[in-house]
């Protein structure tokens, strides 16, 4: 085999797992005018399809300040900022609206492109714009008038799920729309940051204009983008892209992620590779769930341990431990292992046990457990399995809180139900799938 189809493969199988998590996924998708007027602008589309090929649902935010500014000045119109927003007056509206109008074409455009030798060949991307977003006027604030410039007022969420529940992209422009039939100029980052926040996104995904600096942190949490925004040391789109990161992952949004939109391939490698390209926000100190690996025996021994002098889990030794760990999946935070958990198949009556359910005390919180049980039920599933069972003499509430209903020894499969330990006397619980 070649070496370029060597790291084909290779890419491919570490891709996996990132496949596999996004499927499904809504990711909230931010890009400014600046990037729509670029040379890189058809690859990121290029790479959108890719993301809506591999079952993402994708919410598509859109800038225009660019276009708005160059249709402006085409007009002979004098444009007006305060606070670093627009002031949309009567003047400004109709041109505001003829270039936001014209982004929204050229992108559905963009994106209904399925020509051969393209990365979009064969796709058919259908793409839903409206009036998805109910906005409000800024009003008067210290004596200035905004006029037709608002504010996300409410996000329809029902209509853009139903879009999405379709098969559909669903494109959000950065105007708004009142009850009474007026039209207002909204940011687009806010537009994005709500829409993510009010859908409750797995990732709000920032494309900045200009390269990170160098030293720009790989990732950060909240108390650290303050840190940032303290020291004053990153303004302007950069400085707007960690306010509104905070503000999504404080109301909820799962990840954020902000991506140099001029890197070729960032959107790709920031989501299917380890090492991303961006920036990832997140509401903790960085930690990842994996498949665990030899080298992981040590950390998880030193996990369960505790756990089996209590009674809490079956004693494993390290040579036991070493033969199973490709059943083991973990979290890792910073080198240490806090939290496991098992799936053992039983291909033949197409059941799987869920087994060695460990979180470190002091981190039994975020819902780590249930996170690790979601995965592996995603996995057993995966390998088509359609049901789960659980052995459990202390934690019994726990599972039924996940959906496991009380079964008995007849329930298991026949080779489990021959090493059933008696004197243990461990209750059984059964989750179909």
């Amino acid at each position: 085999m070649k070496a370029d189809q060597i790291n084909i493969v290779r890419w491919f199988r570490d891709a996996a797992p990132y496949i596999n998590q996004h499927r499904d996924k809504t990711f909230v998708v931010y890009f400014s005018g600046a990037a729509i007027a670029s040379r890189g602008f058809d690859n990121l589309i290029h790479d959108l399809a890719i993301l809506h090929a591999l079952g993402v649902r994708l919410v598509l935010v859109y800038g225009a300040r660019t276009q708005i500014d160059d249709r402006i000045h085409l007009e002979n119109i004098i444009p007006y900022f305060a606070h670093g927003l627009r002031i949309t007056d009567d003047k400004s509206l109709g041109p505001v609206i003829e270039a936001v109008g014209r982004l929204r074409v050229i992108i559905e455009a963009r994106l209904s492109l399925s020509l051969a030798n393209t990365p979009m060949s064969g796709s058919r991307i259908r793409v839903c714009s409206g009036n998805f977003i109910t906005a409000r006027p800024l009003g008067v604030i210290n004596g200035i008038d905004y006029h037709h410039t608002g504010e996300v007022r409410k996000v329809q969420t029902d209509a853009i799920e139903s879009q999405l529940a379709a098969g559909q992209c669903v494109l959000l422009s950065p105007l708004g729309y009142s009850p009474t039939g007026e039209v207002f100029n909204l940011n687009a980052e806010e537009v994005a940051t709500r829409t993510a926040i009010a859908l409750g996104a797995s990732k709000l995904i920032l494309m900045n204009d200009k390269p990170l600096p160098e030293d720009f942190p790989a990732q950060l949490t909240p108390a650290q983008i303050d840190e940032l925004l303290l020291a004053d040391q990153f303004p302007g789109m950069l400085a707007t892209h960690l306010r509104n990161a905070r503000t999504a992952i404080a109301d909820g949004v799962q990840r954020c992620h902000i991506i140099d939109h001029e890197l070729d391939g960032s959107l790709l490698l920031e989501l299917f590779t380890r090492d991303g390209a961006g920036t990832l926000i997140s509401a903790h100190a960085f930690e990842g769930m994996r498949q665990a690996t030899i080298n992981d025996v040590g950390g998880i021994l030193e996990l369960i341990e505790p756990l089996e002098q209590q009674g809490l889990l079956v004693r494993r030794s390290r040579e036991q431990l070493e033969l199973e760990i490709a059943h083991f999946t973990v979290i890792e935070r910073d080198g240490k292992i806090i939290a496991c958990a098992a799936l053992y198949p039983y291909t033949a009556e197409k059941a799987g046990e869920i087994a060695c359910v460990a979180v470190h005390p002091d981190y039994r919180q975020d819902r780590r457990g249930e996170r690790l049980v979601e995965y592996l039920e995603k996995e057993a599933r995966l390998q088509r399995l359609k049901y789960l069972f659980v052995l459990s003499t202390q934690t019994m509430h726990w599972f039924m809180e996940q959906g496991y209903q009380p079964a008995s020894l007849d329930d298991l499969p026949v080779e489990r139900a021959s090493l059933y330990n008696y004197q243990r006397q461990s209750k059984i619980f059964i989750k179909h799938l």
